[in-house]
């Protein structure tokens, strides 16, 4: 770990700018690895580790719209590699010319693509090498008069861009505001994209990621570089070791399919909040029963708070605390089972399993009941089963707060496309590890 005093940058908050659209292009496939996969963590680790990176992620978006004012600091959080901090979905492909290789985070809840760089002031350790700009043919430093640098909520101009950008989880990354070439698999090259070159960085980070990938809907977020209209994803398995698509385009055969649902996105009119996709969440069946939830428990407020936010990084389905009491209420009076005292999952709600249970478990549907569609989750994206351990949970959490965050367990095996083009987001059941 190399360390250093902290650096204090002054930062300016500019109001205006035109957004980035640099490039045309369409069905770049990535592949994308679970931050657990192939560590060898047993089921119940897993569904452990993913409630402890739960807390932290919804804590770290429900506090992003803070901004500061005053100079800023960049704070420190060193871990040894080994915690499971709210790192979800990992994305390789390469920069530079030649190309070296990244590992960064999938984010759809922020904008800044950014790695870890040379000559580092302060890094947190990575497994891959940091990129050196040294050593690229096609690095440039950005203008502070460009159109990425003012839209940056957060810059500073000294002879170049610089950036700090913040993550609710206390993390951060200041480095300059810089061109690449990058390579996404073997065959599709894209120069100029604007990324931030970080050389004092520091918060919750491990050792196989060097960076984050933003892809908000923000204008310094590569489907906004891109000048995308459409990307989509499909998660396999959290027990599972095959890796999940990433498709940065529109499917070509997405919309022959008529297995699928569509529902509006929503834009957020704060300008604090306009990283996140926002859904029209209207209720929530459990078993037979739609819950008696009041439509402003999903709404989205004037000043921003509240409202339904679906997000890649956060692992487990986080309700508005009003909706999450109703759906606890609901499970324990049908669940025909006594709670658990105690579970080793942290999750909120187990049920004792009796011993001499031989056939499944009877458990009610589960149904979101967005606008113009109504998804059923399969069994499996909501019920954690633990024979050995004798216990059943229910994988969703209140948030404690006014928002609700559907998490990626929810979203497993289903093909979710963010059509932005046309303001709507697409479910379509998938078998991920087939697409």
């Amino acid at each position: 770990m190399k360390t250093s005093s902290n650096l204090k940058f002054i930062v300016h908050i500019f109001i205006s700018f035109v957004p980035l659209v640099i490039l045309k292009a369409s069905d770049i496939r990535l592949d994308l690895t679970h931050v657990d996969s192939g560590k060898g963590f047993t089921k119940l680790e897993l569904v452990q580790r993913m409630t402890f990176r739960t807390n932290a992620r919804t804590a770290a978006l429900l506090t992003k719209s803070m901004k500061p004012t005053n100079p800023i600091t960049v704070p420190v959080h060193p871990g040894n590699g080994d915690e499971p901090y709210d790192r979800e979905y990992l994305v390789r492909f390469s920069i530079g010319t030649p190309p070296q290789p990244l590992i960064l985070t999938l984010d759809t809840g922020s904008d800044l693509i950014w790695t870890q760089c040379l000559p580092c002031i302060q890094c947190f350790d990575q497994g891959l090498p940091f990129y050196n700009p040294a050593n690229s043919s096609t690095f440039a430093y950005l203008s502070c008069l460009s159109n990425l640098c003012t839209a940056l909520p957060m810059a500073a101009c000294h002879q170049q861009c610089f950036y700090l950008y913040e993550y609710g989880d206390g993390s951060a990354t200041v480095g300059s505001v810089s061109t690449e070439t990058f390579t996404f698999g073997s065959k599709v090259t894209v120069p100029g994209i604007s990324f931030g070159c970080g050389f004092l960085n520091g918060g919750i980070f491990v050792s196989n990621e060097s960076g984050i990938l933003g892809l908000g809907r923000g204008p310094v977020s590569l489907i906004s570089q891109l000048g995308l209209g459409a990307f989509s994803y499909c998660f396999t398995s959290l027990f599972g070791s095959k890796s999940s698509p990433l498709l940065l385009g529109s499917p070509t055969n997405f919309y022959n399919n008529t297995v699928k649902s569509t529902t509006p996105l929503i834009q957020n009119q704060n300008p604090t909040s306009t990283s996140f996709y926002y859904l029209s969440l209207k209720g929530i069946t459990v078993g037979k029963s739609l819950l008696r939830i009041p439509h402003s428990a999903f709404a989205l407020q004037d000043d921003g708070t509240g409202g339904v936010i679906i997000d890649s990084g956060s692992a487990i389905t986080g309700l508005n605390d009003d909706a999450y009491k109703l759906v606890r209420k609901a499970f324990i009076h049908q669940v025909k089972l006594p709670i658990a005292n105690e579970s080793m999952t942290y999750l909120d709600l187990c049920f004792t399993l009796p011993e001499s249970l031989s056939g499944d478990v009877d458990v009610p549907k589960f149904v979101f009941h967005f606008e113009n569609v109504d998804l059923e989750l399969p069994r499996e994206n909501y019920i954690y089963e633990n024979r050995s351990a004798g216990e059943l949970c229910l994988v969703m959490s209140s948030s404690g707060d006014t928002s609700t965050i559907i998490g990626n367990f929810q979203q497993q095996n289903i093909h979710i496309l963010y059509d932005l083009e046309n303001e709507k987001m697409s479910f379509m059941p998938a078998q991920c590890d087939k697409l």
